[in-house]
């Protein structure tokens, strides 16, 4: 049930959810799954099959980014559940709920399909992993439609930048194909979230800046309840593939910063003038972190080539 508070937010926003869904109706491209999985590179898995590491043509963070790409898009029933709660079953905001679902269920069969095709991860442990996943149903919950939405915004555009990355670093056309399809997808879910948020700003920049502070400094990206998720983070840290750098770079100063120029919003309320503080600390101290994080991953890298 969306919450008495939320449904003054949502009312006001109405006209642009309705606006933002045309444009979106307007910009999606259709696409279809099969299209993308190599099929011609996939065998019969016998009874007694066996995985082993030699199978995969990718590096093991590469591994790590798919396995966790795939069982975050894998626990999309959780996801639907609270970006309908957040937003509720009528009007623009339920068709807007049902479209991103439709997109969302898309990523998940053709990851699933790619990584079966050319056997880059173990499928016993990912079906394994997915079982527990979705058993599990762990995924962030922004308690009101304004943290939901800063929320959603940052989330879609670093999954986004996840699986465009994560396509880069596959030495395969198809791989590199599905990952930038998957990705174009998250561009355009990222685009109606931070333009519906942009709206919130206009409307009331105090609830706006209190909903954006709070978000930034619970943020996480999805799939924390995917076995061993902390260690495949660190890989995916480690492989440039999503870090702190480029959370602070291309996330929040392009999107909080610039796009939304929380810095030079007037007429807040004292309580969102002590939000603002503490999210431009907080933005100031990430790029403190990340750059230290990168300067120290170059050091590492430059220190084993010398060794090679």
């Amino acid at each position: 049930m969306v919450d008495v508070n939320d449904l003054e937010i949502l009312a006001a926003l109405e006209e642009t959810a309705e606006r933002l869904l045309n444009r979106h109706h307007e910009t999606a491209n259709e696409w279809f799954p099969h299209a993308y999985i190599p099929w011609s590179a996939a065998e019969d898995f016998p009874e007694d099959y066996e995985w082993s590491p030699e199978e995969a043509k990718v590096p093991e963070a590469v591994r790590s980014a798919l396995f966790v790409n795939v069982l975050t898009e894998d626990n999309l029933p959780y996801y639907f559940r609270d970006i309908e709660r957040m937003f509720g079953t009528e009007g623009a905001w339920g068709e807007w709920v049902r479209r991103w679902t439709a997109e969302e269920g898309r990523h998940g069969i053709v990851l699933n399909g790619y990584l079966m095709a050319t056997r880059s991860i173990d499928p016993v442990e990912l079906e394994r992993a997915r079982m527990i996943q979705v058993q599990t149903g762990e995924v962030p919950q922004p308690p009101t439609a304004a943290e939901g939405l800063a929320y959603v915004s940052l989330q879609e555009l670093a999954t986004r930048i996840s699986h465009f990355n994560t396509g880069n670093l596959l030495d395969d056309p198809a791989g590199k194909a599905v990952m930038r399809r998957v990705a174009a997808d998250e561009n355009l879910h990222y685009l109606f979230y931070r333009d519906a948020m942009q709206a919130v700003i206009d409307i009331n920049p105090s609830v706006a800046v209190i909903a954006i502070e709070k978000q930034v400094s619970g943020f996480q990206m999805p799939g924390t309840g995917i076995p061993g998720f902390a260690s495949h983070a660190k890989a995916i840290a480690e492989a440039g593939i999503y870090d702190f750098a480029i959370h602070h770079d291309r996330i929040l100063k392009p999107v909080i910063l610039r796009d939304w120029a929380v810095e030079s919003l007037e007429g807040l309320s004292g309580e969102a003038e002590q939000a603002r503080e503490s999210l431009l600390a907080q933005i100031e101290r990430i790029g403190r972190i990340g750059q230290r994080l990168s300067e120290r991953r170059e050091a590492r890298t430059a220190a084993t080539e010398t060794l090679a």
